[in-house]
């Protein structure tokens, strides 16, 4: 499944800040928010907030005393390569997991810089604050939930490309599919809780495709390549929790697939155990960078300004395949 060309899209408009703000996702992308609050010179974030496609969320309630509104947003690390570029021109302080930091630009330990967007939300008739998370493709909530479900239905294994929000044979046939293999019903699909139950899939073992298994104590990032007989497309980094799994997104039918993971530190730097870096990989060397890629070209990876990683091939023979990731 490749990865569409999106951009994070705030559709703003000047409103006073005066009542809840709520955020509406129309991304084929389960995403996570976290907002900034300036004020007389003082800075605060909070997040993270989860936000399904084509639903909202109040972020902050009551009257809103700000001189400015900020906003950072990531797909769920399940996605490997996330769409929403972060250009915003402050950089405020961050955690991983639900954090509220009341001084947000002097980063302490725990925390990391993070890029922030200023937003003016627009008021709506019952006198809240709403602003929107949209792609290039500029799906209405429908499309968004549809193509939402696309995404997760082929990042577990189920063909439902290309990921449009449009409804067709393919989609129903590779969603029938899903919920036959999970025992649901097929109403279940309408439920306010599919993505919990759809994420839940992608991230346990599968019989259909790759699945990565992190069986250590540590974060592990991880890449995936695939060779279509015609060139080599290095992706990552797929971020793994401990004791959870991940599918890769792996597009069309490749004659080869190639898989490298380590275990990284709360800073993402490699953990080292008996001096040697904790990896799983192999001989062929493809190209990386230090934050996330799509490559489509191999060779000469350090010329052209890419990193590099022995990759592993995996052996798909049998329809599907798991590694799983533990300690030496």
């Amino acid at each position: 499944m490749a990865l569409p060309v999106a951009a994070l899209t705030l559709l703003a408009f000047a409103a006073p800040a005066a009542a809840d703000l709520k955020l509406c996702n129309r991304m084929s992308y389960v995403v996570e928010a976290a907002i900034g609050i300036d004020e007389k010179a003082a800075t605060a974030t909070r997040g993270w907030f989860r936000i399904d496609p084509a639903a909202c969320r109040v972020v902050l309630q009551g009257t809103l005393q700000a001189d400015r509104i900020l906003l950072n947003a990531r797909a769920l690390s399940l996605y490997g390569s996330s769409p929403i570029p972060q250009n915003g021109s402050d950089t405020l302080c961050v955690a991983q997991d639900n954090f509220v930091i009341a001084a947000a630009r002097q980063c302490r330990a725990g925390q990391t810089p993070a890029p922030f967007t200023q937003i003016t939300p627009k008021e709506t008739d019952d006198g809240n604050l709403v602003a929107y998370l949209a792609e290039d493709s500029d799906y209405d909530d429908e499309q968004a939930r549809l193509a939402a479900i696309q995404r997760l239905l082929a990042i577990a294994g189920y063909d439902a490309t290309p990921i449009d929000g449009v409804d067709g044979p393919k989609t129903q046939s590779a969603l029938a599919a899903f919920l036959k293999s999970h025992g649901l019903s097929a109403d279940a699909a309408q439920s306010p809780n599919f993505f919990t139950l759809m994420i839940e899939a992608v991230q346990a073992p599968s019989p259909v495709g790759l699945t990565w298994c992190n069986d250590t104590p540590h974060k592990i990032v991880a890449a995936v390549a695939a060779d279509d007989g015609k060139s080599v497309t290095s992706r990552g980094w797929y971020r793994i929790d401990p004791g959870k799994c991940l599918h890769p997104d792996v597009a069309g039918q490749p004659k080869q697939i190639f898989s490298f993971a380590e275990a990284v530190d709360a800073d993402n730097r490699t953990i080292r155990v008996k001096d040697k870096p904790l990896n799983w990989g192999g001989p062929k060397e493809l190209c990386t960078r230090e934050s996330k890629f799509e490559i489509n070209e191999q060779g000469d990876c350090g010329i052209r300004g890419f990193g590099s990683a022995g990759f592993a091939a995996v052996d798909m023979s049998g329809g599907g395949r798991t590694l799983r990731f533990a300690m030496p």
